[in-house]
Formats: C-alpha cells, structure tokens, sequence
C-alpha cells in the first residue's frame, strides 16, 4: 500500500506524542497507523453489529 503523508500540527504532534508513550510505539508513523487501525476495528464492529446483544427470537410477537 502506498504511504500517504499526513500534515502534522503541533495539536497533532502532540496527540501522537502521548499515543508513543502510553503505547510504548517509537515514531509518531507509528502511533498515526495505530490510531488509523484502532478506528477502522471499532467502525467496522458496529457495522457488522459484534458486541451487541443477542436475544432470543419470540415467534408470538410483543415484547421482549
């Protein structure tokens, strides 16, 4: 895949500062592509509806 640069501010710069150290990551690429995929994993979950909860079908209606 092809890297595409991200413009970085000090705001910016900062964040992915923090995010190296609570994560132990060594360059701010690295916390971005950690931030990026971390997002991905939580968006895709609530699309495809995992973690939710599951109840029983009820074949006469009403209520749960």
């Amino acid at each position: 895949m092809p890297e595409q640069p991200i413009p970085v501010d000090d705001r910016m710069a900062a964040i992915l500062d923090e995010v190296c150290q609570r994560c132990g990551l060594e360059t701010r690429e690295q916390a971005a592509e950690f931030l990026i995929r971390r997002r991905i994993r939580r968006g895709s979950s609530s699309l495809t509806g995992r973690g939710r909860a599951l109840y029983p079908v009820n074949n006469r209606g009403g209520s749960r």
